[in-house]
């Protein structure tokens, strides 16, 4: 059985620690985890995993968010995968920073990424794990505020809530979609 697991952000170093970027975050750090890297291909930097006889192919868009479903279409295509394997992580302001919210569809939300893959894939129908980054800035100042880096207080939280987010992408690979949520939306 073969997955694909997005992780949503913004290419260069200038994005690296920002919010927007959770989703980078969240499968590199599975990748520093399992001794896996990924590479430059078309349209993503990719990586392919085996976990517990399943075969996981991760990507990180390098379209930028707005562009994201692009890269999300190609590899679905390419490694034949179903959307109900489909997994795409991104951040969520109007979630508390760390906490996990993991779905089986929905709206985009206002998240252009998402909203790329919906008209790419033409479809809601897909499930997407949210991570809080929080929504502590004023008003007007939104696109600063998710293009900024995180404070200090919540770099030093931020690896524990990195290791819990790879926990449910693990879960949702081996174990589903139902009994991942049941888990991790609790907490």
């Amino acid at each position: 059985m073969k997955f694909l697991i997005a992780g949503l952000g913004n290419i260069g170093p200038e994005y690296m620690l920002t919010r927007h970027n959770a989703g980078f975050m969240v499968v590199d750090r599975l990748a520093a985890q399992h001794g896996f890297s990924f590479s430059t291909n078309r349209l993503a930097y990719t990586a392919e995993w085996r976990h517990k006889g399943k075969i996981i192919h991760l990507i990180k868009p390098t379209t930028y968010m707005n562009l994201s479903g692009r890269a999300v279409s190609s590899y679905l295509k390419q490694f034949s995968i179903p959307t109900e394997n489909l997994l795409v992580i991104t951040d969520d302001k109007d979630l508390p920073f760390g906490k996990l919210r993991l779905k089986p569809k929905g709206s985009a939300g206002g998240h252009n990424g998402l909203r790329s893959i919906d008209e790419v894939l033409g479809t809601q129908e897909y499930a997407r794990l949210r991570f809080g980054i929080g929504n502590d800035f004023s008003k007007g100042r939104q696109v600063d505020f998710v293009l900024g880096t995180f404070p200090p207080e919540e770099l030093a939280e931020l690896p524990d809530h990195l290791d819990r987010a790879g926990e449910a992408v693990l879960s949702f690979c081996t174990s589903g979609l139902q009994h991942t949520m049941n888990f991790f939306n609790q907490k």
